[in-house]
């Protein structure tokens, strides 16, 4: 079995165990499927969860897509004309709760061959990152925590490595913030003469393996804990600014809508209520106003 192969395997596994843990933790909402195919070669399973006791609106999705890189992509890879295969698994999960943090998460590979079939470029990416709505330290924290040890397991210089890329990586330029409290980012994860693709391999199934560890603990801490309207409606605006780097920013939504891949997989990402106040700023001194000191400086947190 070869590395496409395997790691298909893998993240279909993954995305049972993962949406199984959420549907547990819900308790109300089950994930919705859809098997979906592309024209021009490959498809994905989607699975979506909406109006649930927890979570609000998420989607855990899986896809394989191959067949001639789009002429637009080429460009972005300074490449002639070859083909590709890329397959991964995406997930976004926007609660109801505001104290409960929205997170996103994705492990893919992808590979490029010449009109021969042969390889000629692999490499794999991924990441994951917490965005909260209110603050608790000890949630960055854990998160971090995990995020720290599950790169430790194969190297201690990849976690401030990657932490580091996270934080560029997830950053609203346009509004000098970063999108969330941050995690991992890493791509073109390619061999080399200390790292062969299979290490790199073992080294992303071991980060998509510790997501629900990093996750699930903060979820059960806060999904009881009381709010209120107004709190309710801060994390609808700070919702808006997830919406504006995933369609401004972020290059996964560039590589799907490029790709002719399923726009509504592609789309599920995006929160199910959202506000988009003018020139809305919280009171000084608030609990709202601190978030914004921490996306505005990014902070170490392990």
């Amino acid at each position: 079995m070869g590395v496409k192969e395997r790691f298909y395997s893998y993240i279909e596994k993954l995305q049972d165990s993962i949406t199984a843990a959420l549907e547990k933790e819900d308790g109300k909402a089950s994930f919705r499927e859809d098997l979906w195919l592309r024209d021009e070669g490959g498809g994905g399973r989607t699975r979506v969860i909406e109006n649930g006791r927890v979570f609000e609106k998420g989607g855990v999705n899986i896809s394989a897509v191959h067949g001639p890189l789009p002429q637009s992509m080429q460009q972005y890879f300074k490449v002639g004309d070859v083909d590709f295969f890329a397959c991964g698994l995406s997930l976004v999960l926007h609660p109801v709760n505001p104290m409960v943090p929205t997170v996103h998460a994705n492990w893919r590979y992808f590979e490029m061959y010449d009109k021969g079939g042969a390889i000629v470029d692999q490499w794999f990416g991924g990441g994951q990152d917490l965005t909260p709505y209110y603050l608790f330290e000890e949630d960055a924290v854990h998160f971090h925590k995990v995020c720290q040890e599950a790169c430790d397991a194969h190297d201690p210089s990849f976690y401030p490595e990657y932490k580091q890329k996270c934080d560029s990586y997830f950053w609203n330029h346009h509004r000098g913030e970063a999108r969330g409290i941050g995690g991992l980012f890493f791509d073109y994860l390619k061999s080399t003469a200390d790292r062969t693709i299979e290490d790199w391999e073992a080294f992303v199934t071991g980060v998509g393996n510790s997501f629900l560890r990093a996750y699930i603990p903060i979820v059960q801490k806060r999904k009881e804990l009381p709010y209120e309207a107004l709190q309710r409606e801060w994390q609808e605006i700070r919702r808006g600014r997830y919406v504006e780097f995933n369609l401004v920013h972020d290059k996964g939504t560039l590589f799907g809508l490029k790709t002719n891949g399923r726009i509504e997989s592609i789309l599920m990402s995006l929160p199910p209520k959202v506000q988009w106040r003018y020139n809305h700023h919280p009171s000084e001194g608030s609990v709202e106003a601190a978030l914004i000191k921490v996306l505005k400086s990014p902070r170490e947190w392990v």
